[in-house]
């Protein structure tokens, strides 16, 4: 890559905590009741972890994913990212986050549907503040990885869901998240594309990605090194 280009971060060394929650509760006001989905959560990430988290509807999976990508706060309890506390975050702190230190994989891909696959993952690169050298390097890059070099300029309508999820998970990874989230990836798939998707997070683990995915494919929960159950706002 030449000078000036986006430069990759060194890999954490495994065994450095990234994520450390202790005691996160989450609570729903409606107006009328008050709804607990999460009941004093503890839960500790370390570097290069594959986890899946996984239990039934209503569980609290889904506000716990929210919380660890900063898409939402915990009503109390303490939420450090790499040392960092994040609980008390303004929005425009939590929206820094998401953008450079956590990356975001889909059930809907969730891509611009108006735009290429190539500027949809160039957006977070632009969000971040690189150059335009450096952002058509390493959107490059990164959509070659994935195997869609050839389809660098088409628009999510003309690829295949698997395609979609590929441009997705590229998306995700442009600003060397800390972490990688993916919420139900293959809920949307073919079994063939679903394969393929769980094949490209194996290869991300491997290459010391870490990656938190809620599930409900066994196959997938399967291939991560650690699995976490919830039930009714509790891990077990």
């Amino acid at each position: 890559m030449s000078e000036g280009a986006f430069k990759l971060r060194a890999p954490v060394p495994t065994g450095d905590k990234v994520i450390r929650m202790e005691g996160i509760r989450k609570v729903y006001d409606t107006g009328k009741i008050q709804v607990e989905a999460l009941k004093g959560v503890d839960l500790q990430v370390c570097a290069g972890e594959f986890i899946a988290l996984v239990g039934p509807s209503g569980s609290g999976k889904s506000t716990l994913m929210n919380l660890i990508g900063c898409l939402d706060t915990p009503t109390s309890g303490t939420y450090e990212l790499r040392g960092e506390s994040v609980a008390g975050m303004d929005k425009e702190q939590l929206a820094t986050i998401r953008n450079r230190r956590v990356g975001f994989v889909f059930q809907s891909f969730n891509l611009l549907p108006q735009i290429s696959a190539f500027e949809n993952v160039e957006l977070p690169l632009l969000f971040g503040g690189l150059s335009t050298r450096a952002r058509r390097e390493r959107a490059t890059e990164l959509l070659e990885r994935v195997g869609l070099a050839d389809r660098m300029e088409h628009k999510p309508t003309e690829l295949s869901g698997g395609q979609m999820q590929r441009v997705a998970i590229a998306r995700a990874v442009a600003m060397e998240p800390d972490i990688l989230l993916a919420d139900e990836p293959t809920g949307n798939l073919d079994s063939a594309s679903g394969q393929d998707i769980m094949s490209l997070f194996t290869d991300l683990w491997t290459q010391g990605r870490t990656i938190i995915v809620i599930t409900h494919d066994s196959a997938l929960a399967k291939r991560a090194d650690r699995q976490i159950e919830i039930h009714d706002g509790n891990i077990h």
